[in-house]
């Protein structure tokens, strides 16, 4: 517990160095959370490209609205919700694109970005694969708990559902992933 406390004291200084416009503190806070944020990114898209482009995104946006910010939580659980709402919305494009016609490119598997080597683990693929079967709200419920080790008010707060909902599709989905990788589905 105290090493949270610390490392919300640290996120807080840094918060208020980038108010005073220091590159310095804002790259910090970058390679700080990055690799947790991209492994959340691809857990949600099952997709690198994506998952980079939210990363990218959300800390552009982080950055340019960095004036009007205020930190009244956990910076990690704000920046993953970021991440997580950007990977919803470039989701949401790709499927129109798919849907227009317009054949997707993107394959995690061939890909050559730095968490290529990731997804080529064995047991990775097929947790993704499994994570990838589960329904959206599911999935996105596990991956914030799991990978953004959000709490369950938090997660619900981002995606505006009453706790015990949360809760619900944490219990669902993780009963589903257990019998997928047990071999029962």
């Amino acid at each position: 517990m105290a090493s949270v406390k610390v490392g919300q004291m640290e996120d807080r200084q840094l918060v208020d160095e980038c108010k005073r416009g220091s590159r310095d503190a804002l790259r910090r806070i970058y390679e700080k959370y990055r690799d947790r944020l991209l492994v959340l990114g691809v857990a949600l898209s099952n997709d690198v490209g994506i998952a980079e482009d939210a990363v990218h995104d959300s800390f552009i946006g982080f950055a340019q609205g960095m004036e009007r910010f205020v930190l009244t939580g956990s910076l990690k659980a704000y920046l993953a919700t970021c991440v997580a709402n950007r990977v919803r919305d470039l989701m949401r494009k790709k499927r129109g694109r798919l849907w227009d016609g317009e054949v997707s490119e993107s394959n995690p598997a061939k890909t050559k970005e730095p968490l290529a080597a990731i997804m080529c683990n064995e047991e990775l693929e097929q947790l993704s694969a499994a994570l990838a079967e589960l329904p959206d709200e599911q999935r996105e419920v596990v991956v914030l708990h799991v990978h953004g080790q959000m709490r369950f008010r938090a997660i619900a707060k981002s995606l505006g559902i009453p706790v015990n909902t949360a809760k619900g599709r944490y219990r669902y989905g993780i009963r589903k992933l257990r019998a997928m990788l047990d071999g029962e589905c």
